[in-house]
C-alpha cells in the first residue's frame, strides 16, 4: 500500500458506490442500523436479567415462612392468631395472597399493611 494509507481505501470505495455522498450514505446508514441493533439487543439482555432476578426474588419471597405476633382480622373476616405461619404466594401491589398453614380453606387475599402489622412480614 502506497502512502495515502485510508485516503485511497476511502477513495477507492467511493468510487465503487457511485461518489462519495453515496458512500457517506451507506457509512450513514449502516453506523445507524449497528446502532439500532446493538440498543435493541441490550434492552433485551436487561429486560431478560431483570425478568431473571425477579423470579429469585418471587422464589425466595414464596419459601420463606411468616409468624403471626398479634391478633388480627383482615376486611374479609379472615382471623390471625398469635402463633400461626403464612407463606406469600403471590403480591400485587398492596393485596397478597397467603397460604395460612394448617389451614384447609387456603388461599386468602390479604392487604399487606395489614399483613406488616400483626407479623414479620415486610
Amino acid at each position: 500500500m502506497s502512502n495515502l494509507g485510508w485516503y485511497q481505501v476511502i477513495t477507492t470505495l467511493s468510487k465503487k458506490c457511485g461518489g462519495p455522498l453515496k458512500f457517506l450514505g451507506l457509512v450513514a446508514g449502516g453506523g445507524a442500523l449497528v446502532g439500532v441493533a446493538g440498543t435493541k439487543g441490550v434492552e433485551a439482555v436487561a429486560g431478560s436479567v431483570k425478568k431473571k432476578v425477579a423470579e429469585k426474588k418471587k422464589a425466595v419471597e414464596q419459601s420463606k415462612t411468616y409468624t403471626v405476633s398479634k391478633e388480627g382480622v383482615s376486611n374479609e373476616g379472615l382471623q390471625f392468631h398469635v402463633g400461626e405461619t403464612f407463606k406469600v404466594l403471590e403480591r400485587d401491589g398492596n393485596a397478597v395472597l397467603i397460604e395460612k398453614i394448617g389451614d384447609d380453606n387456603n388461599p386468602y387475599f390479604v392487604a399487606a399493611e395489614l399483613l406488616n402489622e400483626i407479623s414479620d412480614y415486610n
